[in-house]
């Protein structure tokens, strides 16, 4: 799960992206860049940090041009180094820069491909910067002219080349901007446009809530299969560049992952939340109709939204029992059990009256590992309730993630080969209640009928790409799990990033 967008534009984009990405950084707190375009020149800057950390004064009056990316990143693989910070760049064909949202899951076959057949060196871990490779590649294969067909075809054939799920937004010097999105349709990415006196000027990002900040005019998401090439007049194309695209976005970006402010695929995600907390509450009432709850508290951030839609359905009293200190990231997406399990109680503290002898219903979207609810239920009987139980607005998450979101191992997903009653006692509820995968599906569903349907792989273990086995499954958890990660040095390629310059200057 990261976080992109490109601007292009007739001024200046650099606060633009700044601005954008700041509001993206729910999707990405390990790192941030950014690379603009001036007369054929590529400027950049990226770092590991937090948006407000890693672009100073300095660095910013130097990342100058009219077209520009920008990138977010949390790892999903092992390092954290600065080395696979985003945006990448390759000066061949034409100079090509890219950022990337998603995972490749044949990213180690097309390594070695891209090194015996097409004799391109890939120098981080990181599946960017293959995903780079293999359009350049295939732009290279175009001659000295592009034409938007031109584009069109090359980024065909990244399609037959690439599996998985991801979105991207790549610069081409001379050229123009590209936005792309796999046939699955499983990252977001959206596009806008806005009207200036120089002329209509066009964004490309993760969410809609970047084309906000930014003053765009969300126009609508990119087609599963679908690119887009916005050439050097300012002249939109667009065109479907796989055979046979489908529309299965990941429903784990409405659970959690996307802002509620923003919209996806037409879905509303406020009003998504929305209706998980009335289904959840159905469900409630359903297989518990004399409940004793006496009051429904949501664990901050993004469970709110369906707890208090949950506790007007059940008739129940909403409370807001928990105070977060923002200066905290978010829990799921930090590096390593420890640090996750450290950061929840600087991150939260209970309201002693609001749990005091009270039966208390808490509410989160999910339980990926366990860490946070366990703590938390914790504080919620040291703060003296007499009876805590758990709802999640998520079905029980029970298998890995191959999409490009930090899923990795299957033995850390505490639901994993376990009832709900044992994950209950595991984290120390009195109760739990899932929401059903079904309710989950309809809740977004009903918002916009025509989504084909939705990778729900984390729930039910079925990968829309299909080629997912227990071998690769393996692979990647001896990858990316968090003994892996505690295990590598994070500065191990801190001093290969070729294209990086602390002070922003020319890649």
């Amino acid at each position: 799960m990261c976080g992109i967008a490109g601007i292009m534009a007739h001024g200046p984009v650099n606060q633009m992206l700044f601005d954008s990405l700041t509001v993206l950084q729910h999707r990405g707190q390990d790192a941030a860049g950014i690379m603009t375009c001036d007369q054929g020149r590529f400027f950049l800057r990226k770092s590991n940090g937090l948006v407000r950390d890693v672009f100073r004064t300095r660095h910013m009056k130097r990342l100058s041009g009219n077209m520009g990316i920008g990138h977010v990143r949390y790892p999903t693989a092992g390092s954290s180094s600065e080395a696979e910070s985003q945006p990448f760049y390759v000066n061949s064909p034409y100079g090509v820069a890219l950022a990337h949202n998603g995972n490749l899951t044949n990213s180690e076959s097309l390594t070695e491909e891209l090194f015996r057949t097409d004799l391109r060196h890939i120098n981080t871990n990181s599946d960017s910067e293959v995903l780079l490779n293999i359009f350049a590649n295939e732009l290279g294969k175009l001659g000295m002219s592009l034409s938007a067909e031109d584009v069109f075809a090359a980024i065909s054939r990244v399609y037959q080349r690439c599996e998985g799920g991801y979105v991207a937004v790549a610069m081409i010097s001379g050229y123009g901007m590209v936005g792309f999105r796999d046939p699955n349709g499983i990252r977001p990415i959206v596009y806008g446009k806005r009207e200036t006196p120089a002329g209509r000027e066009y964004m490309i990002a993760s969410e809609s809530v970047a084309l906000d900040v930014a003053g765009f005019e969300l126009v609508r998401d990119l087609q599963p299969g679908e690119a887009i090439y916005i050439d050097h007049q300012g002249e939109l194309h667009s065109q479907i560049c796989a055979p046979e695209p489908r529309l299965t976005p990941c429903i784990f970006e409405h659970v959690y992952l996307a802002r509620p402010d923003s919209i996806m695929d037409g879905i509303n995600i406020y009003h998504a939340r929305m209706q998980m907390g009335q289904k959840l509450a159905e469900k409630i009432k359903r297989v518990m109709p004399e409940h004793d709850i006496d009051v429904v508290i949501p664990i901050p951030d993004t469970s709110r939204t369906s707890a208090l839609e949950l506790a007007q359905h059940l008739g129940v009293t909403y409370r807001e029992g928990f105070i977060k200190n923002r200066y905290i990231g978010r829990t799921f997406i930090m590096p390593g059990q420890t640090l996750r399990k450290k950061s929840v109680r600087q991150k939260l503290n209970a309201i002693s009256m609001e749990f005091k002898d009270k039966t208390v219903l808490l509410v989160d979207d999910s339980i990926v590992r366990g860490t946070t609810c366990n703590e938390i239920i914790q504080m919620a009987r040291d703060a003296g309730a007499k009876k805590v139980y758990f709802a999640s607005a998520a079905p029980a998450v029970r298998y890995p993630n191959v999409y490009g979101i930090d899923m990795p191992a299957a033995h850390e997903l505490i639901a994993h080969g376990r009832t709900e009653d044992e994950v209950g006692e595991l984290i120390g509820a009195d109760w739990l209640v899932y929401q059903d995968i079904d309710d989950l599906v309809a809740a977004c569903k009903e918002l916009n009928p025509k989504v084909d349907g939705f990778d729900c792989s984390v729930f039910d273990g079925h990968y829309v790409t299909g080629g997912i086995d227990a071998a690769y499954l393996a692979r990647l958890e001896n990858q990316r799990s968090d003994a892996a990660k505690n295990g590598n040095n994070t500065d191990d390629n801190s001093a290969i990033d070729l294209h990086n310059d602390s002070s922003a200057e020319e890649a």
